[in-house]
């Protein structure tokens, strides 16, 4: 059985983790999760991502995955779209990179233009 200090941490992040999910956020974050993605360490990325996220309590971003994102020898990608702005696709993302993104191009509004596609 589990404490109740336990249980009520468990029940937190389950929450947080569902409001992160919330579509009415200003940015969105997509990471391609598809076979192609997922082989290439997509999964690590998006984690790296969420936790990032969670650990710097930014509220008004959305972390989520889709299928394939039709570039996949760049995969892992990571778009980041913002209201009102011209969504940025990065490529070739590790976990080192992914928080950089969030330092910079989320935190700062800094776009990482080195990661990027097409910029």
């Amino acid at each position: 059985m589990k404490s109740l200090d336990e249980l009520k941490k468990i029940r937190d992040n389950s929450i947080a983790n569902l409001e992160m999910r919330n579509t009415d956020k200003d940015i969105r974050i997509v990471v391609g999760m598809a076979t192609c993605g997922i082989a290439a360490g997509a999964r690590k990325v998006l984690n790296t991502l969420v936790e990032e996220v969670a650990k710097r309590n930014i509220k008004n971003v959305q972390v989520v995955q889709t299928g394939c994102i039709g570039m996949c020898t760049f995969e892992p990608i990571v778009e980041v779209c913002e209201k009102g702005k011209e969504k940025v696709t990065y490529i070739n993302i590790d976990e080192e990179k992914a928080k950089r993104i969030i330092a910079e191009h989320i935190v700062n509004n800094q776009i990482v233009s080195e990661y990027t596609i097409g910029i």
